[in-house]
């Protein structure tokens, strides 16, 4: 093994998206209008989903989560990336680096079984209508969305509280644009073999199971659906999964190309590019694939937009 200078590192360099100047401006520009928009829609959500009656249900309670934690996850990353976009120097500090690692491993580990709840609330409301009321009351759900959050916030901790332990030394160059647990190790100064195997075996619990027990939740809930008698009772049981089913899909599929893969297998531009499709596109989309593809939400913002121009 190399020897390296045992100087602590104080700050990281963050590569970027790209280093060609000229694209700088125009990244920035794009992903402020990204910003804009995903806050934008995720507290429309929040909004919306809080002031109608009609919405006042634990599909939706389970939704304003999401929506809250995506506007974090994306400010997480966002505004960092558009200073870096207009600086020479695109530096961030040790700490930051790790406090920003810190919140996205907790969000993007409460993402995950808050998915795994929202499907549950889809299956109880399909499999057994009848009994919804009863099983998702109030109670439940909070005690839901607390482990939940609980989930994601012990994985954070476990997780950094490994990778402090390693000396950072230099070099200090990341090629990515965000402080990420992957990309990071390979910048320790001691073999990091162990925390690879630690982060594919979070992996396990934190992504793996919760997807796995989606997809048995759902074809529960697609073989109750075919068993409606009505062409139009399946259409109206299927509407109201689709955009969680288009959502676990968008996450889920790149959070496994970026946390199940071998470390040797990481290629930078790839990384890159799953990152920021699950923490910046997806957010994004949330709201739009909510709001686009659901009629409740649709005839809710309606109804608002209405009384608004009759006051």
């Amino acid at each position: 093994m190399i020897k390296r200078n045992m100087t602590t590192v104080g700050e990281f360099i963050l590569l970027g998206l790209t280093n060609k100047q000229d694209l700088q401006i125009l990244l920035f520009i794009v992903f402020l209008i990204c910003y804009i928009v995903s806050l934008f829609g995720n507290i429309l959500i929040i909004w919306i989903s809080s002031i109608n009656p009609r919405l006042n249900t634990p599909m939706y309670f389970f939704l304003r989560n999401l929506s809250f934690l995506d506007i974090w996850y994306t400010s997480s990353i966002i505004p960092n990336m558009l200073k870096n976009f207009l600086s020479v120097k695109k530096s961030i500090s040790f700490i930051a680096c790790f406090t920003q690692m810190f919140i996205h491993l907790s969000l993007g580990g409460a993402e995950c079984y808050l998915l795994l709840t929202m499907a549950y609330d889809r299956y109880v409301a399909i499999c057994s209508p009848l009994l919804y009321t009863k099983i998702m009351h109030p109670v439940r759900c909070i005690k839901l969305a607390i482990l939940s959050w609980a989930g994601g916030l012990t994985n954070s901790i476990f997780q950094i509280v490994y990778t402090l332990q390693l000396p950072f030394c230099g070099p200090n160059v990341i090629n990515h644009f965000i402080c990420e647990e992957p990309i990071l190790l390979d910048l320790a100064c001691r073999d990091t073999s162990l925390n690879k195997t630690l982060i594919f075996i979070c992996a396990i619990p934190v992504a793996v199971v919760p997807f796995f027990i989606i997809l048995v939740t759902y074809i529960y809930i697609i073989s109750s659906i075919m068993k409606i008698s009505t062409s139009g009772g399946r259409r109206k049981a299927f509407s109201t999964c689709a955009s969680h089913v288009i959502v676990v899909n968008l996450f889920y599929g790149t959070i496994f190309s970026m946390y199940l893969r071998p470390g040797a297998t990481h290629v930078a531009n790839q990384d890159k590019m799953a990152t920021l499709f699950y923490s910046v596109i997806t957010p994004m989309l949330n709201p739009l694939i909510y709001t686009l593809r659901n009629k409740d939400v649709k005839e809710a913002l309606k109804e608002t937009t209405r009384k608004k121009n009759v006051l």
